[in-house]
């Protein structure tokens, strides 16, 4: 009996080079919904087990990609390679934003299993293009290993290329976010966060390929992971190498206001919009600081429906002295419809500085055609706005200029990258301005922090936070947090900023050309393995 039990070596064999199979074992179920909720983990570390929480682990990221990668490379079948991508990429993205069931549940008050539904077929209607990217991959992919890691990193980027372009865009969880700590880190000035997604999936489709090789040679690949933890360590520890790309421009004192106004009274007249207007106007009042920060929709009304002299005390406050605000608040009209908006006020300007958020929320601030009746079904206020343009002019104050972005617009490098054409007029600060609540105490903030942390490191720019509920902060232009306010508090971060002048290579170029260079990239690589695939 025992001598029909295999042996180790035809174990190994089996692991490297499975037998064909009609569709996708248990087994490989398994390992590919474990890898695509430890992806989205990687973004930032769900789970409080003293260690690590909220931060992103870049070599979570690289395992993830690695154990789909090996599953994906044991494929000779385009149609199960399709489905294993699209499994991978919905498990991935529900456990990514699965948060939108706060919003659409219990402050949007959709039935619960309409909306774990919505949630579902989001996430499978995004999944589609990692379905796209795994069939293509066993498709066209060469034999030799690098070439074949090449080819599935290009797919794999132009899966989240598409993400970012297609639909009004949602690329949230792109897995180069986990990169903002780590050895990648250095990168993110030159090759932007989509580049740092092809070099992970490059590292991590190499890594898998050369695993399941015949003969695997283990003293490399024992010292591509040594060298990946120093390196790995080095920036976070070590301090940060010189950055000739940009110069530090005179520091500016801030006040970043948190009101922390429960979601589902924020725009309650009798509750969250009295405590509002109370709140944020005293601290508006009796802030001491050059620039005061107020979050989005911090004042939940338009002008002209505020209390009498509530606008105009307002403006005389700032419109005198030595102080200028940046406040987010609906602003518009029936006839010129509204936009969510930021004003600025400072001392020898009559009008308001206006910024528009462009980037809008499907469902949230804009109704896409044919859904009318899904937005009927939920009791979420302000519902369709008009769109602000992109590359908008900076607030100009005390020898800085302040960028505004709004909630999730941070998300798309590309379109702050717009801001950096003429450097003479390029942001010196990035602001962001967010309401987070919608989406209650979860990962969501962690989340979004490493975003606009990865936007720091792309264009060395500090980035100032304010939100109604967190993460209210300030970070530098290395992307590190220097001061935050706990968050779920009601208070005030009173810190400084270096703004910073100068041009990164990252900004340089999608300033000039977006995202085709990445485009041209990926699709580049895929006609080249097409090409080879024919011959």
């Amino acid at each position: 009996m025992m001598s029909h039990l295999p042996t180790l070596p035809a174990l190994l064999e089996h692991a490297r080079n499975p037998p064909p199979r009609k569709g996708i074992s248990p087994f490989q179920i398994a390992i590919i919904l474990i890898a695509g909720c430890a992806h989205a983990a990687s973004m930032a570390w769900p789970f409080d087990f003293g260690f690590a929480q909220g931060r992103p682990l870049w070599w979570l990221q690289l395992l993830s990609l690695f154990l789909f990668a090996a599953q994906l490379d044991s494929c000779r079948s385009w149609k199960r390679a399709a489905w294993m991508g699209g499994l991978f990429g919905t498990a991935m993205l529900c456990s990514t934003f699965w948060w939108l069931f706060i919003s659409m549940h219990y402050y949007g008050g959709l039935a619960a299993p309409l909306t774990v539904l919505a949630v579902l077929l989001l996430a499978v209607f995004l999944g589609l293009y990692y379905a796209a990217a795994s069939a293509f991959f066993v498709k066209l992919a060469p034999r030799r290993r690098l070439p074949r890691a090449a080819v599935f990193a290009a797919f794999w980027l132009l899966a989240e290329l598409a993400r970012v372009e297609f639909f009004t865009g949602f690329p949230w969880g792109e897995g180069g976010y986990a990169h903002v700590d780590g050895w990648a880190r250095p990168l993110a000035a030159w090759v932007g966060v989509h580049g740092l997604t092809f070099l992970a999936a490059l590292v991590a489709a190499w890594l898998a390929m050369t695993l399941r090789a015949s003969h695997v040679q283990w003293v490399n690949v024992v010292g591509i992971a040594a060298v990946s933890v120093v390196v790995s360590y080095l920036p976070v520890q070590g301090g940060w190498p010189d950055d000739t790309t940009t110069h530090p421009a005179e520091p500016l004192g801030v006040a970043l206001l948190q009101g922390n106004i429960p979601q589902n009274e924020k725009f309650q007249p009798g509750t969250g919009v009295a405590t509002a207007l109370r709140w944020y106007g005293e601290q508006l009042r009796d802030a001491k600081a050059p620039l005061v920060v107020a979050p989005e929709t911090a004042i939940p009304m338009l002008p002209q429906q505020l209390p009498a002299g509530y606008w105009q005390a307002l403006q005389a406050r700032f419109t005198a002295g030595n102080q200028a605000a940046l406040i987010g608040l609906p602003l518009g009209s029936s006839q010129a419809g509204y936009a969510n908006s930021v004003a600025g006020f400072k001392p020898g300007q009559p009008e308001p500085y206006r910024f528009d958020k462009h980037h809008l929320v499907p469902f949230g601030e804009f109704i896409p055609a044919g859904f009318r009746w899904f937005i009927d079904m939920m009791q979420i206020p302000l519902g369709d706005f008009n769109r602000g343009a992109v590359g908008q002019a900076s607030f100009e104050w005390k020898g800085q200029r302040l960028a505004p972005n709004i909630c999730y617009e941070d998300l798309f490098g590309e379109e702050l990258g717009a801001r950096f054409t003429d450097p003479a007029l390029a942001p010196t600060i990035f602001v962001n301005v967010s309401n987070i609540a919608w989406f209650g105490n979860t990962v969501a903030i962690d989340q979004h922090l490493q975003i606009s942390r990865m936007r720091a490191l792309e264009f060395s720019r500090p980035m100032i936070r304010a939100t109604n509920t967190g993460a209210t902060v300030i970070i530098d232009h290395q992307g590190k947090v220097t001061h935050s306010l706990e968050r779920h508090t009601r208070g005030v971060l009173i810190g400084e900023v270096q703004g910073r002048n100068g041009i990164t290579p990252y900004a340089q170029w999608v300033s000039r050309y977006g995202l085709w260079p990445l485009w041209a990239l990926g699709l580049g690589v895929g006609v080249l393995a097409l090409v080879f695939r024919r011959r």
